[in-house]
């Protein structure tokens, strides 16, 4: 990279003119703000102390020396303390020509075969379905695993489903009492949001209790203690985890239900696992290891019999481990299916795509395994994001308020068609074509608009406002696409290609190496977004690069040109370009059409 090349000539650039050796980590590469002449900017203030001399001064002669010593300077200029350096024509002309006839594998590092990143992201709870957190979820799992995979790491996909607990068996309990033998298909309705409306069901009912028990002069905490459904589903649990076999049978009925609806919602999200693990099966070996802990005198036990790690010492507070009645909690889970996942892929990293509500839960649990002596927890890294909220408001799944993943897929195909059809752009398209590109672009706006913003923060998706062919949006990076797709298809028809070689005499324009110098930019923002987990920096940059593009295609003639070389030219950089948007949305999970 160019970067690296001039921080090290700039390292003997120093070490020469003024007899110092620099820190490396002193030398500052930067791109050079578009209101200055330059493609670097090399920041010289930490040098002078070395040079004795003002910035300025040791501004001219670091950029002297780079002139003199370095063939990819062309020239240079100072503004105070900042070196601008402008790179030659011809060093953008040799890597566009290295590099365009092989943009669709651009920026991509050959797949290792070291030990894996294991990823667990979706992680639903088998009474409900998929709303619109789990979406978020889910799209940054998966584009994470990518990057990754982009970075050349051995990515594996996992899943856990929450497929047992008292929340399960509050579902299970409501469809026993009021479920009337009915199914989804009786009521033509998918499994996992059949089962969602008994967990609503449960919760109306018992809140019903609870407020009876308050007016007989219960307080509140004792009406939820006393709550004869929650006394109900507490014996459940309990059946549940002794294999009685009719509780047993019936939580598998209710579960598949849910299975075949999971299933479809993946499937049209796009999201594909290496392996699904299910809680059912992990949390009797995290009640191993608990035992084992208890017995080696890492954890303790308290008077009721539940079983505790005290994590005081680390300033934090005790944790339960095992209920009084023997039962498990999430943790118990955790450390279960944590050190099934090292047993089973020895992983580099094992990264948990988990809402930023359970950053304590995964402090705890890395500390829980280093005390109970397993090492390989400092391979743990929760990759924590923000809550995701409609413009209405916050979702509660017991209350019913949440919003359904397949409604909220659905209405995004519903607003794509509106939208596209009021545009006018399925001109010449059949039926099937046009749903095609309606989904397209609906499930593109979606996963678009979510990934854009930083994992960490918190956001508002607008669905709305994600379908605009204008703006940082999955439509108007689609549509450019296509756009390019076009010019390229009525090019062939005027018996022009792409084409370009180093011999060709050509006058590179500011727009085209503009559009070049983004490209050159590519493998380092898979990098980056690599190292920081963040589908995010890959869809900027896309909007960066689109944008930037349709700069130069409005200001460029590109198939009028009278010269046959600049029309070969800007059709190979349209190439380029078109391969790199498919490339970095491929990334995000996002298709691109040929055609809009």
């Amino acid at each position: 990279m160019i970067e690296k090349i001039i921080i090290e000539k700039t390292y003997s650039a120093i070490e020469e003119l003024f007899g110092q050796k620099p820190d490396i980590k002193h030398i500052q590469i930067q791109k050079t703000k578009k209101d200055f002449e330059g493609d670097f900017t090399l920041v010289v203030f930490p040098f002078l102390k070395l040079s004795k001399k003002s910035p300025e001064q040791t501004a001219d002669l670091i950029g002297k020396y780079l002139e003199t010593n370095l063939k990819e300077i062309e020239s240079y200029n100072v503004i105070k303390g900042f070196l601008n350096l402008l790179i030659s024509k011809n060093f953008w002309l040799e890597f566009f020509v290295e590099n365009y006839k092989n943009s669709e594998n651009f920026g991509f590092e050959k797949l290792d075969d070291s030990k894996p990143y294991v990823i667990e992201f979706s992680s639903p709870n088998t009474n409900k379905p998929l709303h619109l957190g789990h979406i978020r979820n889910n799209l940054i799992g998966y584009s994470v695993s990518k990057i990754l995979q982009a970075n050349g790491k051995n990515v594996v996909n996992v899943n856990l489903v929450n497929d047992r607990g008292i929340h399960i068996c509050k579902s299970m309990l409501a469809w026993q009492k009021w479920g009337d033998e009915k199914t989804p298909e009786t009521l033509g309705l998918k499994g996992d949001k059949f089962v969602g409306d008994f967990y609503v069901r449960f919760d109306k009912e018992n809140k019903e209790e609870v407020k009876r028990l308050m007016n007989e002069g219960y307080s509140e905490d004792e009406s939820n203690l006393k709550s004869p459904l929650i006394i109900e589903a507490q014996k459940m649990l309990k059946k549940w985890e002794k294999n009685d076999t009719e509780i047993r049978q019936l939580w598998e009925r209710l579960n598949d239900w849910v299975y075949a609806g999971f299933d479809k919602t993946y499937k049209r999200l796009g999201i594909e696992f290496n392996k699904i693990y299910f809680e059912s099966e992990t949390y009797l070996l995290g009640k191993e290891i608990v035992e084992k802990g208890l017995k080696d005198g890492v954890l303790f036990k308290k008077d009721d019999g539940s079983v505790w790690a005290d994590l005081t010492s680390d300033g934090l507070d005790e944790k339960l481990l095992l209920r009084s009645d023997g039962t498990s909690v999430y943790m118990t889970q955790d450390l279960g299916t944590a050190k099934l996942r090292h047993d089973e892929y020895l992983p580099e990293k094992l990264i948990y795509v988990v809402g930023n509500e359970q950053n304590y839960h995964f402090n705890v649990l890395e500390l829980i395994l280093k005390k109970l002596g397993y090492n390989w927890a400092d391979c743990i890294k929760h990759l924590s994001y923000g809550m995701v909220e409609l413009p209405h408001g916050k979702m509660k799944s017991r209350e019913g308020t949440v919003v359904d993943a397949d409604d909220l897929m659905e209405e995004m195909f519903i607003t794509a068609r509106e939208t596209t059809k009021s545009l006018g752009k399925i001109d010449g398209f059949s039926e099937t074509e046009a749903n095609n590109l309606f989904e397209t672009i609906g499930m593109g706006a979606l996963k678009y608009f979510i990934l854009k913003v930083d994992p960490k923060k918190n956001m508002t998706f607008n669905p709305v406002e994600s379908i605009d062919f204008t703006g940082n949006t999955g439509p108007f990076i689609q549509y450019t696409s296509a756009r390019i797709k076009s010019v390229l298809r009525k090019a062939s028809e005027m018996n022009f290609y792409p084409e370009f070689s180093i011999n060709s005499d050509i006058n590179l324009l500011k727009k085209e190496k503009d559009v070049i110098k983004l490209l050159f930019e590519y493998p380092l923002i898979i990098k980056q977004a690599g190292e920081n987990l963040s589908p995010a920096m890959i869809a900027n940059y896309a909007y960066d690069l689109v944008k930037e593009y349709n700069q130069f295609y409005q200001e460029v003639p590109i198939l009028k040109d009278e010269n046959k070389i600049s029309v070969e030219f800007r059709l190979a950089l349209s190439e380029f370009v078109s391969n790199i948007i498919k490339s970095s949305m491929e990334l995000l999970g996002i298709l691109v059409p040929d055609r809009m």
